[in-house]
């Protein structure tokens, strides 16, 4: 895709949804951190569900260090891979007390040095909570970025590393959150839903998804 398709694109992306947030409910960024870890293999609107009388129980890393295992899997039973999610929350707490004060640590390599926190998840957190244009890659970007012939690859760092090539410094906030929210509720996996996407002429994917009668 040329430069100027690349403009339009992401300029129709920001008219249609000019300040994109993450679908997660938090408070701080904390609360972002443990519902991106728990959002793994899980969508947001289930973590969303059981967020709430987690982070109640729980607002800060101390007291969700204090909670533990078995009570935190408690709070998100219903959510997939619950077990080691929440070992992975309660350690990360305790590594947050340990070696950052209790803060959530606003560089990479910090935060995926904690439990359960890989490439994906630090790039949310370091772009939610602190501003970087970082972007963050997951089964939606990766699959928009190869039909929309913007990055191509096969893993997620690949079309990271090709988005981050490409993509307009302008837009560079942003993009991840255009792309995911593309990918969730238009450009879907098995149907595409070509017949109302603001993209299709841009869009190299074939074939369009006609709309429904």
């Amino acid at each position: 895709m040329t430069p100027s398709r690349i403009e339009t694109l992401f300029a129709r992306l920001q008219a249609a949804n000019p300040h994109p947030v993450s679908e997660l409910h938090y408070r701080n960024a904390f609360e972002l951190l443990v519902a991106v870890v728990l959002s793994a293999q899980a969508t947001d609107a289930s973590v969303n569900k059981v967020t709430p009388a987690l982070f109640a129980a729980a607002p800060d890393p101390s007291a969700m260090a204090r909670l533990g295992d078995e009570a935190v899997a408690g709070h998100i039973r219903s959510i997939g891979l619950y077990r080691t999610k929440a070992r992975n929350v309660v350690a990360l707490s305790r590594a947050l007390l340990e070696r950052h004060g209790g803060r959530v640590p606003d560089r990479r390599e910090q935060l995926e040095a904690l439990p359960g926190v890989g490439r994906k998840t630090a790039n949310v957190v370091l772009n939610v909570a602190f501003g970087q244009p970082t972007l963050a890659v997951d089964t939606h970007v990766l699959r928009i970025a190869n039909r929309l012939g913007l990055a191509r690859g096969t893993t997620p760092l690949q079309v990271e590393t090709g988005l981050l090539q490409v993509v307009p410094a302008a837009y560079a906030h942003d993009a991840h959150h255009w792309l995911i929210l593309h990918g969730r509720h238009v450009c879907k996996a098995r149907r595409p839903e070509c017949w109302r996407c603001a993209l299709t002429d841009l869009c190299p994917y074939e074939p369009k998804t006609p709309a429904p009668r």
